[in-house]
């Protein structure tokens, strides 16, 4: 599903607050992903970007394209019911996030394990 069609399906999701657990991380396909954690739906998803969405300039300085809504993509991973949980889940994500191609799979172990 994309971007607007997550909100769209509980609009509980446009109000609560969301954590985000960094926007470098890789699917199976090599696509950049960010991954995010919803608090009132205790919902952990990772959105995937097109290649080439972000640009770095000369003066190494990041630049983002405006996107359309469909062009962001949505898996819901798993459900952590609160904040203490997800971030025990996640602990060390940043290291996990950098260990190269489909580093999201590190996340998709440690749900399958809990």
């Amino acid at each position: 599903m994309d971007i607007e069609e997550f909100y769209d399906a509980d609009p509980r999701r446009r109000e609560s607050e969301e954590i985000e657990f960094g926007r470098e991380w890789s699917d199976a396909n090599g696509m950049r992903t960010e991954l995010a954690w919803v608090e009132i739906t205790g919902e952990l998803y990772a959105m995937a970007e097109p290649a080439g969405s972000v640009e770095m300039d000369p003066f190494g300085d990041t630049r983002v394209d405006d996107l359309p809504a469909d062009a962001l993509t949505v898996e819901i991973l798993g459900v952590v019911p609160d904040r203490a949980e997800v971030d025990q889940l996640l602990g060390g994500w940043e290291g996990a996030m950098e260990k190269g191609p489909n580093s999201l799979q590190w996340v998709r172990d440690r749900l399958a394990a809990r």
